[in-house]
């Protein structure tokens, strides 16, 4: 595989696609094709930039020199430090240029939480404090891959937030939250050598577990909660997500739970696309 690609981190792109969806479904007649897409440009490069900056900011500061999970380009020596760091801001880059574009269609305060975004995905394991090393992860993840993607993508196609987006954004966030949380479980006990302190670390293998199957329940219960009838399609995921739950509870560590990641994304993709159908047919 490309090392570009494989930098890019393919299995966490359902995080920025799967919102989109969900988003453009709930427009209903007000939908428009071009305004979703753009939306899906900016949440696909951003996430493929957090992947990068990730891969550059732990690769300079060590974190990853024994990573038990997917390669990364720094720590392996596939690419030099300042090459991952080129393609992060290029990546951004791509998504600004999206993000500007569609805020010119929509509204200029977009371009505010676009900025925020940028910055919150820096920090995410940038710069000297960052926020992710603080076990805050998960609230980015949620704030910016769940309610910002999600009530962001419907505002800039019909110009109004409503509380149904709103709630339609939480599962798409608990999902989002969940890829994060499997990562940061499989990486647990070296980030806690290393010091990075994230939410598995401050929680501990055993809660850390339990709350990755809250956010799968999570995901489910909200998505009911929106009272749209059709919402129950998003109940044939159910035996992935038992599947997951059980496999994370029964013990699974380190490398076994490499192939979890990317079954976490697909349910987040097969889960969004189900809500997307509910929403767009209610």
């Amino acid at each position: 595989m490309n090392k570009w690609i494989l930098g890019a981190r393919p299995r966490t792109l359902p995080a920025a696609i799967a919102p989109v969806f969900v988003a453009t479904a709930l427009a209903g007649s007000d939908w428009n094709w071009f305004r979703a897409a753009l939306a899906l440009k900016v949440g696909v490069w951003l996430q493929i930039g957090v992947n990068y900056a990730n891969d550059y900011s732990d690769g300079v500061k060590g974190s990853d020199d024994n990573r038990i999970g997917p390669t990364r380009l720094v720590a392996s020596g596939l690419a030099t430090a300042a090459q991952v760091k080129r393609a992060a801001f290029i990546s951004f880059g791509i998504a600004s240029i999206a993000g500007i574009w569609l805020s010119l269609l929509s509204s200029p305060w977009l371009i505010v939480v676009g900025i925020a975004a940028i910055a919150a995905a820096w920090g995410y394991t940038g710069g000297k404090n960052p926020y992710g090393y603080s076990g805050l992860g998960e609230v980015s993840v949620f704030v910016f891959f769940g309610l910002t993607a999600t009530v962001g993508t419907f505002y800039a196609q019909t110009g109004r937030v409503t509380a149904l987006s709103v709630l339609c954004a939480i599962p798409m966030g608990a999902l989002s939250c969940a890829i994060l949380a499997v990562n940061n479980l499989r990486d647990r006990a070296q980030d806690e050598l290393v010091g990075k302190r994230t939410l598995a670390v401050r929680l501990g293998d055993s809660k850390a577990r339990k709350g990755f199957v809250a956010l799968l329940a999570i995901a489910h219960i909200s998505a009911l909660a929106t009272l749209v009838p059709s919402s129950l399609l998003t109940l044939a995921v159910l035996p992935l997500t038992i599947s997951l739950s059980r496999a994370v509870l029964s013990g699974a560590s380190g490398p076994n739970l490499i192939p979890l990641l990317g079954k976490t994304g697909k349910l987040q993709m097969f889960f969004g696309a189900l809500f997307a159908l509910a929403l767009a047919i209610q």
